[in-house]
């Protein structure tokens, strides 16, 4: 099952002249959905505090598929598409509450960082458990179409 990780109501100052959400409010809607999911792998405030960790975000593409107008509740559902010692490869998508239509989606990737070093390091043991639980109840989900493409121009 996805974990639904965001929701929210889309207020007026983050649409544009056409009265669609804004192209950067996508991401700071999908950076709240990544907030989320850290609080669910044990990344809160406490579990940085603990650990000295946090997630940085190493790549991110956005695909923008269908129109989002202001006012409009939405949610994002995160699936966890594979993990390593280090790393999370993630698929959020942006939906309307009790929806299957797919308004925008972001694959990313995501690094866990040491901040007292400033480097990558290996996620602490019970984050890593987390990560491993979340994991599995995702496993055998289909795989987004919307995750490993390349932009550009044919030819």
């Amino acid at each position: 099952m996805l974990l639904t990780s965001y929701r929210t109501a889309v207020p007026a100052e983050w649409v544009d002249y056409n009265d669609h959400l804004r192209d950067a409010f996508y991401l700071l809607i999908f950076s709240y959905a990544t907030d989320a999911l850290m609080d669910r792998i044990g990344l809160d405030e406490p579990g940085r505090t603990r650990t000295g960790h946090t997630l940085y975000t190493l790549e991110c593409h956005i695909n923008y598929l269908n129109e989002v107008k202001r006012g409009s509740e939405v949610e994002v559902r995160t699936h966890l598409l594979a993990y390593d010692r280090k790393r999370l490869h993630v698929h959020l998508g942006l939906y309307r509450p009790d929806e299957e239509q797919l308004l925008a989606a972001s694959e990313q990737m995501l690094m866990n960082i040491d901040r007292r070093v400033g480097r990558s390091a290996p996620f602490d043991e019970a984050v890593l458990a987390q990560v491993q639980g979340l994991y599995e109840t995702q496993r055998d989900l289909p795989r987004p179409i919307h995750i490993g493409r390349v932009i550009g121009l044919p030819g």
